[in-house]
């Protein structure tokens, strides 16, 4: 008899609005064995609000290396996990895309939670051309290196998107 495989769900979170939370992703959520969040303290808040009581786990840029192989074993095991990240659609700009690609290596299942995404949602109301568009994501964080990847840049003929920390 074959072992029934995990599912591995990226679930969109609000990007400042909590009424921007999906029926279906606050379904899934309450469903799954497992949460792996960015930041345990900002979901357990989300969480608290739509009164899911689903365990929560860290999954991020500094424990990703032990703790993504540590969730590929529980999907393997059978269990479904959701991640998310503190806001907007895990896996872009944050270590979900890592959890995505060892899922995908060990034969998981991933299902995206469409919802809340800053890149999408700046371009669609910034009035720039958005029939074609590039996405840099964060720049790097020394100057030598934003500096040379903004001169390859120069060249782009299409609005391109970046991601700058709310902090800077």
């Amino acid at each position: 008899m074959l072992e029934k495989l995990g599912i591995l769900y990226l679930c969109a979170t609000p990007i400042g609005n909590l009424e921007d939370m999906t029926y279906r992703a606050v379904r899934v959520l309450s469903e799954v064995g497992v949460i792996a969040a960015e930041d345990t303290r900002h979901t357990r808040k989300l969480l608290s609000h739509f009164e899911i009581h689903t365990r929560l786990i860290s999954y991020h840029e500094h424990n990703k290396a032990e703790r993504g192989p540590e969730i590929v074993q529980r999907l393997l095991a059978g269990e479904d996990v959701a991640v998310v990240s503190d806001a907007g659609m895990p896996g872009i700009s944050d270590p979900g895309s890592d959890l995505v690609a060892l899922a995908i290596a060990a034969g998981i299942t991933v299902i995206p939670l469409p919802g809340a995404n800053a890149a999408l949602s700046a371009l669609v109301c910034s009035g720039l051309d958005t029939s074609l568009f590039t996405f840099i994501g964060f720049l790097p964080k020394g100057k030598k290196k934003r500096r040379e990847l903004i001169a390859s840049l120069v060249t782009n003929p299409h609005t391109m998107v970046f991601y700058e920390s709310p902090h800077h």
